[in-house]
C-alpha cells in the first residue's frame, strides 16, 4: 500500500480536481484501484484536500496520455471536460508532453485537445468531445423512443420536461426560468438516482439568457453540485440547439457557478473551449 500521495490540485471553472502523474509508478489495475479507494478521504473539503474527485495521469499505449477519473464517492466516471484540460495543462507545463495538439486516452475514446499557450503556460484548451449520442440506449435511459428531447417525466413526485444526451456520460437536462431558485439539493439525489437511469445521471438546469447564450447549474452522479461540469455544458448547448433556443455550428456561451465555457455543437463532434488553472501542489500522508 502506498505510504504517501503526491498530486497537482488544478480546476477547470471551478470544477476542482487532486491530480496524480502516474508516468512512473505501478500503474495495475490493483494499485489504481486502491487509489481511488481514497477518492472520499481527500475529496472531503473539511477534512481532506477538497475536491470534486481525483484524477490519475497514466501513459497511454494509443495516445499521448490516459486519463482515469474517480467522482467524490469512489466512482468511476468516463469523462470529464474540465478535467481533460487540466490533464493537458500539467502534460504540457512539466514537459511529459510538449505539444500544442495532443491526444488523451479515456474510457469515452480518445479525445482531443488543442492547448492556447501564452509565456509557456497553458491558459486555456480546446477539446474536442466527440459527437453526442442520443438514443436512450447509448445514453442510457429506459424511455422509449428514438430520442429524448423535451420530454415530460415524473420524479419523486416532480414533473420535469428533459433531454437526455450523451457524452461519454449521461446527461438530463431540464430548461427552467429560474434557476437561482431551484432547489436543487433537494431534488439532484432523487433524479440521479431514478429507475429511468440504470447508470444514474448528471442533471443539469439551465436558463435561457438570450439567443446562444445560455446559464446552468448541475448535480454530478457521485460528487453533488459541482462548481461546473465540462460535459454537462456540452449536454446543455446541445440540448438547447435541439429544442430550437440556440444554433448549431455556432458558439453557445455557458455560464456555470465556476465560470465560462464556449460551446459549439456540429454534426461532427461537440468542441468545448474553456480555462484551466493550477492551485497548488503537495504530499500527503496515507
Amino acid at each position: 500500500m502506498l505510504d504517501t500521495f503526491s498530486f497537482v490540485k488544478m480546476h477547470g471553472c471551478g470544477n476542482d480536481y487532486i491530480f496524480s502523474d502516474c508516468f512512473e509508478t505501478n500503474n495495475s489495475e490493483a494499485e489504481i484501484l486502491k487509489i481511488a479507494a481514497l477518492s472520499p478521504k481527500f475529496s472531503d473539503r473539511h477534512k481532506g484536500i477538497g475536491s470534486d474527485g481525483i484524477v490519475l495521469i497514466l501513459p497511454s499505449e494509443t495516445a499521448d496520455a490516459q486519463m482515469r477519473m474517480f467522482n467524490a464517492d469512489g466512482s468511476e466516471s468516463a469523462m470529464c471536460g474540465n478535467a481533460i484540460r487540466c490533464v493537458g495543462k500539467y502534460l504540457y507545463e512539466s514537459g511529459k508532453v510538449k505539444k500544442e495538439a495532443l491526444e488523451i486516452e479515456t474510457l469515452s475514446g480518445i479525445k482531443k485537445l488543442e492547448l492556447n499557450i501564452s509565456d509557456g503556460v497553458v491558459t486555456s484548451a480546446q477539446v474536442n468531445m466527440g459527437p453526442a449520442y442520443l438514443k436512450p440506449e447509448e445514453i442510457p435511459v429506459d424511455l422509449v423512443g428514438d430520442s429524448i428531447i423535451g420530454r415530460r417525466v415524473t420524479i419523486a413526485g416532480h414533473r420535469f420536461e428533459i433531454t437526455c444526451v450523451g457524452m461519454g456520460n449521461p446527461h438530463a437536462v431540464y430548461f427552467h426560468d429560474d434557476i437561482d431558485h431551484f432547489d436543487l439539493q433537494d431534488v439532484g439525489p432523487s433524479v440521479e438516482c431514478a429507475k429511468i437511469f440504470p447508470k444514474r445521471i448528471n442533471f443539469e438546469i439551465a436558463q435561457i439568457v438570450s439567443r446562444n447564450s445560455i446559464i446552468m447549474r448541475v448535480w454530478e452522479r457521485g460528487s453533488g453540485e459541482t462548481m461546473a461540469c465540462g460535459t454537462g455544458a456540452c449536454a446543455v448547448a446541445v440540448a438547447a440547439v435541439l429544442m430550437g433556443y440556440c444554433d448549431k455550428d455556432t458558439d453557445i456561451s455557458v455560464k456555470l457557478k465556476g465560470g465560462v465555457l464556449t460551446i459549439k455543437y456540429t454534426d461532427e463532434a461537440v468542441f468545448m473551449t474553456g480555462g484551466c488553472e493550477k492551485v497548488f501542489e503537495g504530499t500527503v500522508e496515507i
